[in-house]
C-alpha cells in the first residue's frame, strides 16, 4: 500500500544509500527506513538491494474477536494525546496519513505518496483516491491542509504536535505559516518549509498524528462522535476498564474487509503477574507487553512469544524547575552515581542494550560513539554539601508498573548507596499521570521513534512539546536545528555526537537501557506480532 514512484521520481539520495548497504557501511533497517521516508515505496527500496519485499500475508478469515489486555485511558484529542495506548483506541477509526512498519519502512496509508526535495525543504504529499469518511464524506487534501493547521498550533496546551513541524510555522503567531501548507487539486498538498527538516515523515507517523474529520471540535474526545477512515467504530469506551471496538455499519472501508468483527482492550491494570491468571483463565488472548521473569512464565504455558528489538527507553529525569536539581553539578553527580548495566540487570532482566544517558541507541542512524562516562558514586556526597542538600531528603517518583518501579528502584537504591537521603514513592497510574511533566525528580516511558533526534527535539529543546526536564540550552537547540536539516545520517552523527555530549554534561537525566519489546498471545490469532512503537494495525488482526 506504499506509494509507487517511478524510477525517473527516485529522490536522488537513495540510489547512494543502497550503495553503502552493499558496501556494509549501513545496515538494511536504517536503509529501509531512509529511503522509504524519502518517499520510496517498501517494494521499491527493497529491489534497490536486489531482493524481494516480504510476502504479503494472504487475505485473512473474515470474522471473530480479539480480547487484548492493555491499560485503558481515556481518550482525548488526538494531538494531546501522550501515551500509545490512547492512539491504540482511536486507531479503530482514526487513520494516519502514513504508517510506520516493523521492518523500518513507512508506508503511506491515507497519503498514496510522497516525494522529498534533495534538501527536504519541499514534500508533495498525494492524498490516497477513494477514501471515504464513516458519514459519507469524501477524504481530500483540504482534509490534510486542515490537520496540519491544528498540528501546528503551538497556542494549544499540551498539544504534542507542535514542536515537530518548525519549518511550517510562523514563530511570531506559533500557528501554521501563510503559504507553508497549499492544496495543489484535490489530491495534492505541498508542504514549502522554511527550514530542511528529514523528521518530516516519521513525525506523520507517530502516534499523535491521527487525522480528524472538519466536524472534530478541538480538544473533544474522539470517541463521543467518532467520525473517522478507520474499519471500526467504538461501541464502548469506559476508562480504566474496557474497550469495544466494533466493525463499523454501513461504511466501506478503502482498505477493503478488515478482518476482525469486534476488538476487545481490557484494563487488568498494570500488575504484570495478573497476565499469568488471565491466560489461565481464558479471559485475554493477548497482551499490550510481557516483561521481566513473566517472560519466561508466559513461554512456559505454551503461548507464543514475540519480539521486536527497539529503541524504547525508560528516562530517570531531574526537572531544574525545582530548586533541588537547578544546580549541574548535583544532576552531573546523581547521573554518574548509577551504573546504567545494573540497572538493566536488576530493572529488565538484562533484555535490552545498556544505555549512555544521552536518550540514543546503536539502533538509530546517526547514533555516534563518544566518550564513555565514567560511573563515580563517591563523587555524590561533595556535590550533596556544597549545594546545601546533604541533609535534604530527595524523593523519585514512578509508575506502579513492574519493570517500572523495578528500575526506578534500582536507581534509587544506587543513590542512596553512594550516601543521599531518597525515598522512592510509587504511584498508580490514575495518580501519576496527572502531572507527569512536572515532578521535581521521576521515571517515564518513551516510545520506539525511527529516528534519535525526534525523542531528542521533543523531550530537549527549549520548545519540545513533552520537555519534562525544564532543560533550556542554546546550544542544545542550535545544534538540534542543524541536526534536523541533514538527511545524510552519516553526516548528521557529527552533529549528533555533540548532542549526545550536551545531554550527559546537562546531567539531567539517568537513561539506563533500550527495551526489547515482547507480547504473547495464544494460537489460533495472527498478525499480532510486537510493534516497536507498540502500535497496533487492527486491519492486519484476525483468527486464524
Amino acid at each position: 500500500m506504499t506509494g509507487n514512484l517511478t524510477p525517473k521520481k527516485l529522490h536522488p539520495a537513495a540510489l547512494a544509500y543502497a550503495q553503502e548497504v552493499t558496501a556494509g557501511t549501513m545496515d538494511r533497517r536504517e536503509f529501509l527506513t531512509r529511503a522509504t521516508a524519502l518517499g520510496v515505496s517498501a517494494a521499491g527500496a527493497y529491489g534497490l538491494l536486489g531482493i524481494k519485499a516480504p510476502a504479503v500475508a494472504q487475505e485473512a478469515k473474515a470474522g471473530g474477536v480479539i480480547r487484548m489486555a492493555m491499560e485503558v485511558k481515556g481518550t482525548k484529542d488526538p494531538r494531546l494525546a501522550d501515551w500509545p495506548q490512547i492512539a491504540n483506541i482511536y486507531r479503530g477509526w482514526l487513520e494516519y496519513l502514513i504508517q510506520y512498519n516493523s521492518d523500518g519502512t513507512f508506508e503511506g496509508r491515507l497519503l498514496e505518496s510522497w516525494e522529498a526535495n534533495a534538501d527536504a525543504t519541499e514534500y508533495t504529499l498525494k492524498v490516497r483516491q477513494g477514501v471515504t469518511w464513516n458519514n459519507g464524506d469524501p477524504f481530500t487534501a483540504d482534509d490534510v491542509v486542515r490537520n496540519f493547521a491544528r498540528w501546528t498550533d503551538g497556542n494549544v496546551e499540551g498539544n504534542a504536535m507542535a514542536s515537530r513541524f518548525p519549518g511550517l510555522v510562523d514563530e511570531a503567531t506559533k500557528t501554521m505559516r501563510e503559504g507553508a501548507v497549499t492544496k495543489v487539486d484535490d489530491s495534492t498538498v505541498k508542504l514549502s518549509l522554511s527550514i530542511s527538516d528529514i523528521a518530516v515523515v516519521p513525525n506523520l507517523a507517530d502516534y499523535p498524528s491521527a487525522v480528524v474529520h472538519s466536524s472534530f471540535k478541538d480538544g473533544d474526545d474522539p470517541s463521543a462522535n467518532p467520525i473517522g477512515t478507520g474499519p471500526y467504530i467504538p461501541q464502548e469506551v469506559s476508562v480504566g476498564q474496557r474497550v469495544v471496538l466494533v466493525r463499523a455499519p454501513n461504511h466501506t472501508w478503502w482498505g477493503g474487509t478488515s478482518p476482525l468483527d469486534e476488538i476487545h482492550y481490557i484494563d487488568f491494570g498494570t500488575d504484570p503477574a495478573a497476565m499469568v491468571a488471565l491466560f489461565s483463565s481464558d479471559e485475554v488472548d493477548a497482551n499490550y507487553e510481557s516483561v521481566g521473569e513473566f517472560i519466561d512464565i508466559l513461554d512456559g504455558m505454551g503461548l507464543t512469544k514475540e519480539e521486536a528489538d527497539t529503541a524504547s527507553t525508560i528516562v530517570v529525569r531531574m526537572n531544574s524547575s525545582s530548586d533541588l536539581y537547578k544546580d549541574k553539578a548535583v544532576r552531573q553527580a546523581i547521573q554518574l552515581a548509577v551504573d546504567p548495566a545494573v540497572v538493566l540487570e536488576l530493572g529488565y532482566n538484562n533484555l535490552g542494550k545498556t544505555g549512555e544517558n544521552h536518550h540514543c541507541f546503536p539502533i538509530h542512524p546517526e547514533y555516534a560513539e563518544i566518550p564513555k562516562q565514567t560511573i563515580n558514586p563517591a563523587g555524590l556526597p561533595a556535590a550533596l554539601e556544597a549545594a546545601g542538600l546533604k541533609d535534604t531528603e530527595l524523593e523519585v517518583i514512578s509508575l506502579d508498573d513492574g519493570w517500572e518501579s523495578a528500575t526506578t528502584a534500582a536507581v534509587v537504591a544506587q543513590i542512596r548507596d553512594a550516601g543521599a537521603t531518597i525515598k522512592h514513592t510509587v504511584m498508580p497510574g490514575s495518580t501519576f499521570w496527572n502531572d507527569w511533566q512536572k515532578y521535581p525528580f521521576s521515571s517515564t516511558t518513551w516510545n520506539h521513534r525511527p529516528l534519535a533526534v525526534q525523542n531528542m527535539s521533543l523531550a530537549y529543546t527549549s520548545t519540545g512539546s513533552w520537555n519534562e526536564t525544564a532543560m533550556a540550552n542554546p546550544e542544545f537547540d542550535k545544534l538540534m536545528a542543524e541536526a534536523l536539516a541533514i538527511a545524510d545520517a552519516e553526516k548528521r552523527k557529527e552533529v549528533n555526537a555533540k548532542l549526545e555530549a550536551i545531554l550527559q554534561d546537562e546531567g539531567y537525566i539517568i537513561n539506563p537501557f533500550s527495551r526489547s519489546l515482547f507480547r504473547h498471545h495464544k494460537e489460533g490469532f495472527a498478525g499480532l506480532a510486537q510493534h516497536p512503537a507498540f502500535e497496533h494495525h487492527h486491519y492486519k488482526w484476525s483468527v486464524a
